[in-house]
């Protein structure tokens, strides 16, 4: 069973109350004997205080020396009990015999307690003994005549009791402080904790590390690189495929915390905080590598915080772009093929229901060779399989587009020694027929010419269409990514082209003029491999 989590509020909550309560329970073991010394101190002085000023009454020593009633001495004592709140005052003379007694009947009997002595010597101390009214703390001083000869004592008592009951006293004020304490604590504490969960956007500190960790999981495994910086422009994050993009780039080192512009100088991350705008598949040059950006700012209560930038190696996205482009296409001449093929069958069985035999036998044999005579052509041209099933396609999607597309290969065209040239002759080749097509399509005369010749490690692609031609403004922006007269989100095909023709370190002669139609041509390296 997976154990239940406490919440920030009631962890912040169990942590004040402890902090506070041994705070204040550590506190109070210090201070508790203080505590308990100085009430004892205060009612020893008190104690001796009373029996100091009872002492020096005139009634006392009166009555120690026969010239004073006892009655006198007895009421004396009683008034001095009542007021000072004592237990007991108690009037001695130098045999130990009591003139003075809250209970009457105990006057002129022996002080009982057995702690008096030293005050019949002439001692004044304080000590704690049971008498007739309990354990008490007694005050004794000695009582002196007017010549300084000493007649007598008093015994000021105050009951244990009573001390004990000062001292709990002072230690509930710190037992009611502790509780005050934590209180306000748990108060303080739940406001605490309102407060940071604010800032946390409600979640709690395990759902927070869980976050954290899904989102470092999920940054580390996608194949872009991610860095980001924060408002100062100081590095806060790169991923692993950033780190690889780095090193490949030759950049070293570990740049977190580095500045973003001593790192990568040429960066407009800084730039993005400032200007608050997104900028999307912006080239880059990373010290030779080329990369596609992607910057965006990072907003936070409408207010930049920083910035984060994605971007890959533009070569895997053309590489990408190629094979999407290559499949397009075969799927192109797939679809093409299968449509010619049912036209046929539609042809064939309506021959067939009509019972003209001779007319099919005819129609059948007259497909059959010139479906031999075009696909023996080009498969005994074309001597990649590959290219060759690709030219075949578009054979059959000219036919379906009511077009005329010759193919003329003066020379075997064997397999090249890397595979990967088809793919870029196949993105070539394609987008110069596409385009070629979509030239001729408005137009009364569609034609369109493909050329392959090999000679001298050379292949000589070219394509020529009975199109409407360009003008030499439109000739020197119509390899610009992006770019075409033919309406939004187009103008990357032959953008793609020209980038595969870079790649094989070929060349491309456009001649057009408007209404006499267009002619491209082709110029790349190629090695055949073995046969």
């Amino acid at each position: 069973m997976k154990k239940a989590k406490l919440s920030l509020q009631a962890i912040i909550i169990i942590f004040v109350c402890i902090v506070v309560a041994l705070s204040l329970g550590i506190t109070d073991l210090l201070i508790s004997k203080g505590i308990t010394s100085s009430v004892e101190e205060t009612q020893r002085e008190k104690a001796l205080n009373v029996a100091r000023m009872v002492a020096i009454s005139p009634q006392v020593v009166g009555v120690l020396e026969g010239e004073n009633n006892q009655e006198e001495v007895q009421d004396f004592s009683n008034r001095v009990k009542v007021l000072t709140k004592v237990n007991f005052v108690v009037v001695m003379d130098m045999k130990g015999i009591r003139h003075s007694h809250p209970d009457p009947g105990k006057i002129g009997k022996h002080f009982r307690g057995g702690d008096e002595g030293p005050a019949l010597q002439g001692k004044e101390y304080v000590s704690i003994s049971k008498g007739l009214l309990g354990p008490s703390m007694r005050a004794f001083t000695p009582i002196m005549n007017s010549q300084g000869k000493q007649v007598g004592a008093i015994a000021v008592g105050i009951s244990l009791e009573n001390v004990t009951k000062a001292v709990h006293k002072g230690q509930m004020g710190m037992v009611i402080g502790t509780l005050i304490g934590i209180m306000f604590g748990v108060v303080g504490a739940v406001g605490l904790a309102r407060y940071i969960k604010k800032i946390l956007l409600g979640l709690e500190p395990f759902a927070i590390a869980k976050l954290l960790e899904e989102r470092s999981s999920m940054l580390q495994s996608v194949r872009e690189g991610i860095i980001a910086i924060d408002q100062e422009g100081k590095i806060t994050l790169v991923n692993r495929a950033a780190s690889k993009l780095f090193k490949k780039a030759g950049l070293k080192g570990n740049p977190m915390g580095m500045n973003i512009e001593d790192y990568l100088p040429e960066t407009r991350l800084t730039r993005i905080i400032k200007s608050d705008e997104t900028e999307l598949d912006q080239e880059q040059n990373l010290h030779g590598v080329r990369i596609l950006v992607n910057r965006v700012p990072v907003v936070v209560e409408n207010q930049p915080v920083g910035a984060i930038a994605t971007f890959r190696d533009k070569t895997e996205v053309q590489v990408l772009a190629e094979q999407l482009t290559g499949v397009r296409n075969y799927a192109d001449a797939l679809r093409a093929q299968a449509h010619e093929f049912m036209n046929k069958l539609h042809v064939i069985l309506g021959l067939v229901r009509t019972e003209q035999y001779e007319t099919l036998a005819n129609y059948v044999s007259e497909t059959v060779n010139h479906r031999e005579t075009e696909v023996g052509f080009v498969t005994k041209k074309v001597l990649d399989p590959v290219l060759a099933g690709f030219l075949i396609g578009k054979l059959s999607f000219a036919r379906e587009s009511g077009a005329s597309l010759s193919i003329d290969c003066t020379s075997k065209l064997s397999k090249p020694a890397d595979q990967k040239i088809t793919h870029e002759l196949i993105t070539i080749i394609g987008n110069l027929v596409d385009n070629a097509m979509e030239a001729i399509a408005n137009c009364p005369n569609k034609k369109v010419e493909l050329k392959l010749d090999y000679a001298e490690d050379i292949l000589t692609i070219e394509v020529k269409d009975t199109g409407m031609g360009m003008a030499q403004s439109i000739q020197n922006k119509i390899l610009d990514k992006g770019f075409s007269t033919k309406g939004d989100n187009r103008g990357f095909g032959l953008y793609l082209l020209a980038q595969a023709v870079e790649r094989l370190e070929g060349d491309m002669i456009i001649s057009s003029k408007p209404g006499k139609g267009t002619n491209f041509a082709v110029y790349i390296p190629y090695k055949v491999g073995d046969e």
